[in-house]
């Protein structure tokens, strides 16, 4: 499988730990104040991203969906809000997000429809063709070897099924990339420092977000996985990126 850049770009320079174990631990550490850093260094428009990307699914109505990276379960609890499937299941390797998670699925009585396990996204252990629908926000860019954790969406989702993944962009407008790029790269480190007490972590985010392969590059990447009706769409100035893609119905 092919590997590229942003594979091999880790929060923790100079660890001996794998990519996916520094991810984890990374998540682990700054848990307790994810979902406030997300509102605050979006403006809150992370919300607004989730739905649209959830409104992707709207037509094909699944059943069960699969939830990968799934984090505080943000995506999982907004799938059910707006497409009422009869079951989620959420995966992550972070203990520390998923219990963060749960809390959040079981104070809106969610438990019976959205189930959190942890689990490896490069590795998914549930039988090829179990899922009506894929979804994954800001998830792609840590994983270890991306090809592999698409074809693994891909082999368990159905047949006429769909993956629908939201992820981080630069900006396609030249006016409002210096800004941008100032607010990444100096910015989201800072703030995160001070509310998380992890600089490396918003350091990291900047490093992996300019080297992911995104916009037509990542079609081709899909396509080459096995789906097809790939399909792209750009929010706010290009800073987010909807992709999607289908598993041919032979």
């Amino acid at each position: 499988m092919s590997k590229y850049s942003h594979d091999s770009i880790v929060p923790f320079e100079g660890s001996e730990q794998s990519k996916k174990e520094q991810v984890a631990g990374m998540f682990d550490q700054i848990a307790f104040r994810y979902d406030t850093l997300n509102r605050l260094l979006s403006g809150g428009i992370d919300i607004y991203w989730r739905r649209r990307a959830i409104k992707e699914l709207q037509e094909l109505a699944p059943k069960k969906v699969l939830d990968v990276a799934t984090g505080t379960a943000d995506v999982a609890l907004m799938t059910y809000k707006y497409l009422q499937p009869d079951q989620i299941i959420g995966i992550d390797i972070s203990e520390g997000m998923l219990e963060l998670g749960r809390e959040k699925v079981a104070k809106l009585l969610l438990n019976k429809h959205i189930e959190l396990q942890k689990g490896d996204s490069e590795a998914i252990n549930f039988p090829d063709n179990s899922f009506d629908a894929v979804t994954v926000a800001f998830g792609v860019r840590n994983f270890e070897n991306l090809e592999k954790g698409l074809k693994e969406m891909y082999r368990v989702v159905k047949p006429g099924g769909k993956v629908v993944i939201l992820e981080f962009s630069k900006p396609n407008k030249k006016w409002f990339s210096g800004i941008y790029n100032v607010y990444m790269k100096l910015i989201a480190p800072k703030a995160g420092a001070w509310l998380s007490k992890n600089k490396e972590a918003y350091s990291y985010l900047n490093n992996s977000v300019k080297a992911f392969p995104e916009g037509e590059t990542f079609l081709h990447i899909l396509q080459h996985c096995g789906f097809t009706q790939t399909s792209l769409k750009r929010l706010s100035l290009g800073i987010c990126t909807i992709y999607c893609g289908n598993k041919r119905n032979d």
